[in-house]
């Protein structure tokens, strides 16, 4: 997907928000808004979002001295989306089509925004989701497709997702034990997008083989995966990938047995999938 004129705004607001996020100084904020303009003047628009965003949130990140700039904020949504276990747990045990359930509990953790969502409002938070149909649903397709897996590639998407993504996991292969999982995760910090780091800590590596991918940017961009990621990539017959960054570097690319899950949080992305600002997406890949 290339970028688009509104993308430029996307992307110069999350710069702005990560100065909120680390309450940097007046100095600091000025360096971080020239840097921003500066780069954004030279993205190239044949690009995907995720593509022109790395090397400005990794000169970002170089210029106020943090290695992880959303550090903290991983750590916090982590912690918070563990109180959504018990009920997600639970919607899955009591469902009759616990495939189905696994995967609403999984764009569950792309749907709430953890940073904002009150504890007191996490069943109804949850309901809301489990009711709402995906605008466009291939799922039937989906668990086609994972009747005849081996190898399951999983693209990550944000922190606080893996704990959702978990219980998905499990239940992927209580139904289908000959499946091995392959999560997929960051080469290195980037915005809020999963690490090694960040999954070790959620304990992925009980259900999955954490993967380092060594893409860099806020999206899977196959052309920058190490040699590990893309043979096992190349070698999936299902991979399910989470997140709209994830689509926006894959969506157009014909002939991969992917499924893409996610709420569709910004216009270009409507636009691009065929859907409307705020639907949930099950989607085959083109």
């Amino acid at each position: 997907m290339k970028l688009q004129e509104h993308c430029l705004t996307c992307i110069y607001d999350q710069t702005k928000r990560v100065c909120e996020l680390l309450n940097v100084d007046e100095q600091q904020a000025q360096k971080i808004d020239c840097l921003a303009h500066t780069k954004i003047a030279t993205f190239d628009m044949n690009q995907t979002p995720p593509h022109n965003a790395a090397p400005l949130y990794e000169a970002m990140a170089e210029v106020l001295g943090v290695h992880d700039l959303y550090a903290q904020f991983k750590a916090d949504s982590s912690e918070k989306a563990k109180a959504f276990l018990p009920l997600c747990e639970q919607k899955i045990k009591q469902s009759s089509h616990k495939l189905f359930e696994a995967t609403k509990t999984a764009v569950a953790g792309n749907v709430i925004d953890l940073a904002a969502v009150m504890l007191y409002d996490l069943e109804e938070e949850l309901e809301k989701i489990y009711h709402t149909p995906f605008a466009i649903d291939d799922f039937a397709l989906l668990e086609q497709q994972l009747a005849h897996t081996q190898t399951l590639v999983y693209l990550a998407d944000n922190a606080g997702e893996e704990i959702f993504d978990k219980l998905y996991i499990q239940t992927i292969k209580e139904l289908f034990p000959k499946i091995n999982v392959y999560y997929f995760v960051r080469g290195r910090p980037i915005i809020n997008d999963l690490t090694c780091q960040d999954a070790l800590a959620s304990g992925m590596n009980d259900v999955a083989t954490i993967v380092d991918s060594g893409v860099p940017t806020p999206g899977l961009a196959m052309e920058l995966m190490n040699e590990n990621a893309r043979v096992l990539f190349e070698k999936a017959e299902c991979i399910i990938s989470k997140g709209m960054g994830n689509y926006e570097c894959l969506g157009a690319v014909a002939g991969l047995p992917i499924f893409f899950l996610f709420k569709v949080k910004c216009n270009v992305v409507a636009q691009a999938v065929g859907a409307q600002l705020g639907n949930i997406i099950c989607k085959r890949g083109i």
